[in-house]
Order: C-alpha cells, then structure tokens, then sequence
C-alpha cells in the first residue's frame, strides 16, 4: 500500500479521534457532539465551517488556486440504536446506542484528509468536506438535499465511502451503475367488519384479506419484474387481532421493497397499490395503502467511477482493486446526492478472518488499520480531479 507518508504519521491521531467518537455515539439528527467535534477539527485545519442543514450537518469549505471546479467528499456520522457487546476501552458510553455500521471511522478519514489537504493545498477548486447525519434508517442525505445542500455548496461531482468487512485490509470495491438497491418501507391497513369468530359470515374478516394480500404482492416479483432485474418485497410485520375468539376490525401489514432500477421501483409500488386495493374490494372491505421512498438506488456515473478506481490503483494496486463488485439489496442514503450530482461510491475493505464481522452486529468496531488508507484515498481523489495532473 502506498498510504501518503504525512497521513502515516497521523494515524495515532486519526486512532485517538476515532475511539472519541466510538465512545459517544449519537443517531439521527442528535449528532451535537460529534458535529461540535467535526466543526472543531476544521476549523483548527483553517477550513470555513457552515452548520445547520440536516440540523446536524456539517460542512467545510476549501479553497485552493483559482479554479471554479468543484468536488464533494461525503461522510456520515450517526450511530445505531444497538446495544454494544464489546468490551474493550473505547466500547460505547451510551446505554443503548454504538457506533455499529463504521460511520465513526469515515468521518475520520474524512477529517484526516481535510487537515492533509488544508495545508498542502495541492490543487486547484473548491473541495466541500461533507459531514452528514442521519444515515441510518431516516435518509439524512435526502433532508440536505432538501435543505440546498449542492445549491449552497456547488460541485461538479460527489463522492461517497463505505467499510467492508469480510475483506482483506488494502483492497477497493466499486462498480459503474447500481451498486447499492433502493430501500421504500410501505405500510397497507386493511379496514374489513370485525364480529365473533363464531360467525364469520356476519364479519368481513381482514386477515383472511390481508393474508390473500400478501401472498399477491409475491407475485410482483416473479410474474411483474423482468428475470433480468431485480426486486424484493418483504412483508416485515403484520398486526392485528387481540383474543382468540373475535375478528379484528383491520389488520396492519409493514415491510420493505428493494430495486436497483427506479423504474422498478415505480412498478412495484403501483402494482402494491393496485393489488391492496383490489382484493380488499373484492372482499368488500378497504384498504389504506401508503409508501414512502426513502432511498433511492446507488448509482455510479461511469466517468466519475473510473477516476476513483484510478485514486484507489495507486494506493494499492490494480489487482486489490475490484472493479465489478457485485451489487447489494442493502441501502445508502448517498443515493440522493448521487440523484443530483453525478458521482461515485466506493467501499474499502475493513479486514477478514478472526474477530471480524459484519456491520450492524453487536460485536463490530470499525478497523483503525485503514484509516490512514481511506484519507490516502480521499486526497488522491482530489488531486486527481483537482490537481495539476487533471488539467
């Protein structure tokens, strides 16, 4: 690996900022000490700090030279309400809460490749340091996007990272076009005639609909979507009923749905909708259906992907770079700013074998080993798109 031999010497640093944040995790939108920490670090780079959208979010201005090109670098920074099962010293202080998806290492890769940058300054723009909350589960990076994220802050192209455990420290992972899903969580009450469980031909029963129901929305995915897409439709949770002996008036059915191709995503919901409504008034009862988008697909622009191949070949070689990573189910709120702006995200590997495991898992803590490579390739990306060797 050919980490930058200044970002080497920072490592105990990045290590020290990183255990902080680890031990005060925060969830959306309550980020106040993490964002109070991120704030503090910039500005002591030298780097103007702006505050406030998304509530918690953060965002600092560098500006080198005299080019009007512009890039974003994007990291979150809210935590899980997950109870930690670690038990080494940076274990989480907070009842409750950790930081289990990795989010307390990329913001600091992140803000050690802001203080790199601040004081070489080797190249020619503006790089806007993107710090976001609320990653997990309420779509943070659409609220800035709402709150004129790319109207306040202009860039020609976004750039976003992710830790991947299960893979061999010093290796990239990255694919043009999807390569993360859509996540929408929808919710269906089923409104029917509730009566004794006696006679039920004096009651309209909606969990007899509501199981016809789920069964149907099954069909969208084998009989609507092409073989050659992908969709999932789970449905997470159904409620209703309170005794053994009476039919409930309705019946509340929740899930997700998951697809790489938003015109997937617009039949799916379509034909939930369609399928809800019709067997409920086929049944003479009726159906409530509602469907929130809260992530979009992942997607990467061609060209933006191949300058962050291009960034990560030189830090570890082509052969720890895959280029065709298989797109996961899972979601990412970058997917909003990567509506917006053209872009690419990346996943770098947070190592393999004993003691690793996956994100969200009681037991993970982010690996300090790559925080040195990640803002290694932070920087790298930038030079190459802003730097000397871009023009």
């Amino acid at each position: 690996m050919k980490i930058l031999p200044d970002i080497e010497t920072m490592h105990a640093e990045l290590t020290e900022w990183r255990h902080r944040i680890h031990m005060h995790p925060e969830t959306a939108f309550e980020e106040f000490q993490t964002s109070d920490f991120v704030a503090e670090k910039l500005e002591s780079f030298g780097i103007e700090v702006h505050r406030g959208l998304a509530k918690t979010g953060v965002v600092g201005t560098l500006k080198s030279g005299s080019g009007n090109r512009a890039i974003g670098l994007r990291a979150d920074m809210d935590a899980l309400d997950l109870q930690e099962l670690n038990d080494f010293d940076h274990r989480s202080r907070i009842d409750g809460k950790m930081h289990g998806c990795g989010h307390d290492g990329h913001t600091v890769m992140l803000l050690g490749a802001a203080k790199h940058l601040a004081r070489t300054r080797n190249f020619d723009g503006t790089v806007q340091f993107i710090f976001q909350p609320a990653e997990e589960n309420v779509a943070g990076g659409r609220v800035m996007i709402q709150d004129g994220l790319f109207e306040k802050f202009p860039v020609d192209s976004v750039y976003g990272m992710h830790n991947m455990p299960g893979h061999e420290v010093g290796s990239f992972a990255v694919r043009k076009g999807p390569i993360m899903a859509s996540a929408d969580f929808f919710e269906a009450r089923i409104i029917g005639n509730g009566g004794h469980g006696a006679f039920p031909h004096l009651a309209t029963d909606p969990i007899v609909i509501a199981s016809e129901i789920v069964l149907a929305w099954q069909n969208i995915v084998s009989r609507n979507t092409d073989p050659l897409q992908a969709a999932v439709v789970t449905v997470a949770q159904i409620n209703g009923g309170h005794t053994g002996n009476v039919i409930p008036a309705d019946v509340v059915l929740k899930g997700t749905t998951r697809a790489f191709d938003p015109g997937v995503q617009d039949m799916i919901e379509h034909r939930m909708r369609q399928i809800a409504t019709g067997i409920a008034a086929a049944h003479g009862a009726k159906a409530e259906f509602t469907y929130d988008r809260r992530y979009a697909p992942t997607i990467n622009t061609p060209e933006e992907t191949e300058e962050a191949i291009a960034a990560a070949v030189e830090l570890v070689g082509s052969a720890k770079v895959n280029r065709n990573v298989t797109p996961v189910m899972g979601a990412e709120d970058f997917s909003w700013m990567l509506r917006e702006r053209p872009g690419c995200y990346i996943m770098i590997a947070n190592g393999a074998g004993e003691g690793s495991c996956h994100v969200h898992n009681p037991n993970y803590d982010f690996n300090d080993e790559i925080l040195p490579l990640g803002a290694s390739y932070w920087v790298r990306l930038t030079e190459r798109i802003l730097g000397p060797e871009a023009n």
